[in-house]
């Protein structure tokens, strides 16, 4: 397809669950190419020089993808082994926020329910994975109030987890993830507990909160299937998925984004897994034009250690995201990147991120998304160089034999060098 054609492209994707949702190829996707021949502007000459020198730390090891690019005319400023495919860890979830608020949308907000039939109140998992004690309490106020009016004393309590089929591991994902690094995935939590059934302790929860209103609970907490003539007594909606992604973003939850990558699938029409969540993902990066050459993926967290991303597709996602004719969609993404030193995010102090001689200068200057796991480590995001321009980077480490702080470091520092606060 030409570049004129391409521009004015638009694709449909028809989700059952969140409607149609239209988006058109950005001339991103249109002009994808990376100019390699643009002579570069002195600021940018000196970061490529200052990368070669640095990326040659010892602590980086020797099996390292990192690209930087300029957002605004696509000269590739700086390239090492970029197209290389390495484990990315958590920078998998700019994959994963991207296909879920292209086909979701960014206004999409999950629903949990409570229904009841024949004596049982039926809470009902909607895959909202930010649900906590205090929405579960005035769901209780709600259906509590329902009850009396009907002159209801006591109910049994069912949880109906049945949007997500039951939970298995990922490609890639060892036992021990359970539950600590992960939940198993289900369609029904509350305060984000770690616990093998993390349906059944929501709906535990929401029977004690029942009792205290006064419900007499008969009987123990149990797995079944709301009935089609159930009524409906009380429901709570999550916050918009736009806030549900910055916020995955800036601490790097796992679980929301298993879960995001599940809803996205039953939006797109495809059944709750991780197969048909990762094949809707790289249906949209291809839609794009994102080039998934040497792209693998299992999960929607980045745990999977059988996940291969090169640096030049994460940068690629980047600017997806970055670019204004994304930004009803996209932008998301980018307002939900830590900035270096910020506090309760995965580059804050608390982290010891952005805190050595070469790269505090860049505090509050880059955003980026950090990922790590045990022989991978992960930098990419933005920040505005000394030219003034915004220069998008992406760095990927493997098999540093360094302490994996030590590692971070270096990467900050490639960032400082980016942004030119680190001449």
């Amino acid at each position: 397809m030409s570049p004129a054609l391409r521009r004015a492209a638009v694709i449909v994707v028809t989700a059952p669950v969140a409607g149609t949702i239209l988006f058109g190829t950005s001339a991103f996707a249109a002009e994808r190419a990376v100019s390699t021949t643009a002579t570069l502007d002195p600021a940018e000459q000196k970061i490529a020089d200052n990368l070669d020198t640095r990326v040659q730390d010892v602590r980086l090891g020797s099996t390292f993808s990192g690209v930087v690019i300029d957002s605004q005319s696509r000269t590739a400023v700086w390239g090492h082994d970029a197209s290389t495919a390495l484990m990315p860890a958590s920078n998998t979830k700019l994959a994963t926020s991207t296909a879920a608020l292209t086909i979701l949308g960014p206004d999409h907000r999950f629903t949990t329910k409570v229904v009841y039939d024949n004596g049982t109140l039926t809470l009902v998992g909607g895959g909202d994975r930010t649900l906590t004690s205090a929405d579960l309490t005035a769901m209780a106020t709600t259906a509590v109030a329902g009850l009396k009016n009907a002159g209801l004393t006591s109910v049994k309590v069912v949880v109906d987890d049945s949007l997500f089929p039951a939970p298995t591991l990922a490609t890639g994902w060892n036992d021990g993830y359970y539950p600590d690094s992960v939940a198993p995935v289900r369609a029904l939590v509350v305060d984000g507990h770690h616990v093998t059934d993390t349906s059944l302790d929501a709906g535990q929860t929401f029977a004690r909160l029942l009792a205290k209103q006064g419900v007499t609970v008969t009987g123990s907490v149990a797995h079944g299937t709301a009935g089609t003539g159930a009524v409906p007594v009380a429901q709570h909606e999550s916050a918009a998925l736009s806030a549900v992604v910055e916020h995955m973003l800036k601490v790097s939850d796992n679980d929301i984004a298993e879960t995001l990558l599940r809803m996205t699938a039953l939006a797109a029409g495809r059944p709750a897994t991780f197969e048909d969540g990762t094949a809707v993902v790289r249906q949209v990066l291809t839609r794009y034009g994102v080039s998934l050459d040497n792209f693998e993926i299992h999960d929607g967290s980045g745990l999977s250690r059988s996940n291969r991303i090169p640096a030049q597709t994460i940068a690629d996602i980047l600017h997806l995201a970055d670019d204004p004719a994304n930004s009803q969609t996209l932008k998301f993404i980018v307002d939900g990147l830590p900035v270096a030193g910020e506090a309760g995010s995965t580059l804050g102090p608390e982290w010891g991120r952005f805190d050595t001689a070469d790269s505090q200068c860049a505090v509050g200057k880059v955003s980026a998304k950090t990922g790590t796991l045990t022989g991978a480590i992960a930098l990419s995001g933005l920040t505005k160089a000394e030219d003034g321009r915004w220069k998008i980077f992406s760095f990927i480490e493997n098999n540093s034999t360094a302490a994996p702080d030590a590692t971070k470091d270096a990467l900050d520092g490639l960032a400082a060098t980016v942004n030119g606060c680190w001449a």
